[in-house]
């Protein structure tokens, strides 16, 4: 079993056919590739907490050198994509997905292993104090050893929009900083 650092790939990183698209007669194999390695990828990003992946930086999961295998680009297109389009597909039933490019060439995805919706929550839950600046949410006393600590400062903001649009929170601003206060 291939570890990256404190992380252990799953048996199917060590299997050389999936790092090769599959292009099968058989739908279900495909489906099983493509699902395989959406779930690796959010697990990956999550527990290294990895927020944007670029195909011009290393990614190491994308890779087993103990096997001479990694992905080709376009194969981690086909990957992220599918991590996108879930997204989109599932949007008619309003459940967002769980990756968005970040430009229109393809070459940078956020990873979102939380739905904007459940990092909103998660704000909510972590109880805090009732105004703050959004810095704090990121690296505050408060927020050590949470899933909030260094969190991407895209998705916090898109978190802490919908809170707003949900009237649970008021994001405002004093000189250059930028705050939040929570509603009851």
């Amino acid at each position: 079993m291939k570890r990256l650092g404190n992380f252990e790939l799953p048996d199917f990183c060590n299997y050389p056919p999936y790092f090769t698209i599959i292009f099968s007669l058989q739908f279900a194999t495909r489906e099983v590739q493509v699902r395989l390695w959406k779930e690796l990828i959010l697990a990956y990003c999550r527990s290294q907490r990895i927020y944007i992946v670029s195909f011009e930086q290393d990614f190491p999961s994308f890779s087993n050198p103990a096997i001479g295998r990694s992905l080709s680009r376009e194969a981690k297109e086909v990957f992220l994509s599918a991590l996108v389009t879930e997204g989109e597909w599932e949007y008619l039933n309003s459940v967002p997905g769980h990756a968005e490019w970040m430009d229109g060439n393809c070459y940078k995805c956020l990873i979102l292993w939380l739905t904007i919706q459940d990092w909103a929550n998660c704000l909510k839950e972590n109880g805090l104090g009732s105004t703050m600046p959004v810095e704090d949410i990121r690296s505050g006393f408060d927020t050590r050893g949470t899933e909030l600590a260094g969190i991407d400062s895209i998705v916090l903001m898109r978190a802490l929009r919908l809170l707003e649009q949900k009237g649970k929170a008021a994001i405002f601003k004093v000189n250059d900083c930028e705050g939040i206060k929570f509603c009851v």
